[in-house]
């Protein structure tokens, strides 16, 4: 196995909700910009069309607006909601994202988990096995206009005469794949799609299982287990110090007044350096090879840097 990689995920709320529209593009942009230079792999959108009041910037432009004034980092979908747009038209959407951005999209898709944003918009939000299969055939129309002339289709929740997608995605056979998810019938769906599995920040045992649980159904695919890269969540978010000191000082910051110290760190890595890396290597000896972090402290950049100079630069 080669050297662990890294992806920053920033989602909306990243960006303080009174920051205004204009200005709120151009601080997300400076962001991606560090996390570029900083060696990282790629950077994570979360893909929300509301949050009460709270003013979100639609994915998939925004991310090519950051295509645009990036040139190596790789941008991808934390992830995209099946029902918000039709598999067909998101597979044009995203095979024209990774032309124009040089081969750079990291494709992630889920089923949906928030009912009151499919409500609010008039989408359909169905019992989980429902979402679930419509996620499955979803995935079924978009690898097949990605590779193929031609497609025709005609399944449960989608139907599609003589679609043609081109141009085609630059990445072949089509950018890769991760599905959001770990319940077992959504891991059927990582088996038979894609290419990376990525689920929460559970703890060691219960990411074994999770993984064994894939590996049953990888096998009854006949697909090989190891093709699948392994995608862990140290936490829901990072927050990283040199030191001790440091460290207590930046908590007091950070931590809600009103919540014990013992419920933020059940959330919140929050760790030394040298901490942070021993903890990773448990999950790198068990196979992991790719790390999403959320650092607590943006839109400023300390924990992000510290990690990239104390923490990657180790491992």
């Amino acid at each position: 196995m080669g050297k662990p990689k890294f992806g920053v995920f920033l989602p909306f709320y990243a960006i303080p909700a009174n920051c205004p529209p204009q200005q709120r593009f151009h601080l997300l942009q400076e962001i991606v910009l560090e996390v570029e230079q900083q060696g990282y792999d790629s950077i994570w959108l979360d893909d929300h069309l509301m949050y009460g009041e709270w003013p979100i910037l639609e994915c998939w432009t925004t991310l090519m607006a950051l295509a645009a004034s990036t040139s190596k980092i790789r941008l991808g979908t934390m992830v995209s909601c099946n029902a918000h747009r039709t598999p067909a038209l998101l597979a044009k959407a995203a095979s024209t994202f990774d032309v124009l951005s040089n081969g750079r999209l990291e494709f992630g898709i889920g089923s949906g988990i928030q009912e009151s944003e499919h409500i609010a918009y008039g989408f359909r939000f169905p019992k989980p096995s429902i979402r679930t299969e419509q996620l499955s055939e979803a995935l079924e129309v978009i690898t097949g206009l990605w590779t193929k002339e031609k497609v025709s289709y005609q399944g449960k929740h989608y139907s599609l005469k003589d679609a043609v997608c081109e141009p085609k995605p630059a990445q072949k056979p089509h950018p890769p794949i991760t599905v959001g998810g770990a319940g077992e019938k959504t891991l059927e769906v990582t088996a038979k799609y894609a290419k990376r599995f990525d689920w929460g920040f559970l703890p060691l045992e219960q990411y074994k299982r999770k993984l064994d649980v894939l590996e049953h159904q990888c096998n009854a695919l006949g697909r090989s287990f190891d093709n699948i890269e392994k995608s862990y969540w140290p936490a829901g978010q990072i927050l990283l110090a040199q030191d001790r000191a440091e460290l207590n000082e930046k908590i007091g910051q950070r931590k809600p007044a009103d919540m014990c110290l013992e419920d933020y760190k059940k959330y919140t890595l929050a760790s030394t350096s040298d901490e942070c890396k021993a903890q990773l290597q448990d999950y790198i000896d068990l196979g992991v090879s790719y790390f999403m972090l959320y650092f607590a402290d943006l839109p400023e950049v300390d924990s992000l840097r510290l990690f990239s100079s104390a923490v990657v630069d180790k491992l």
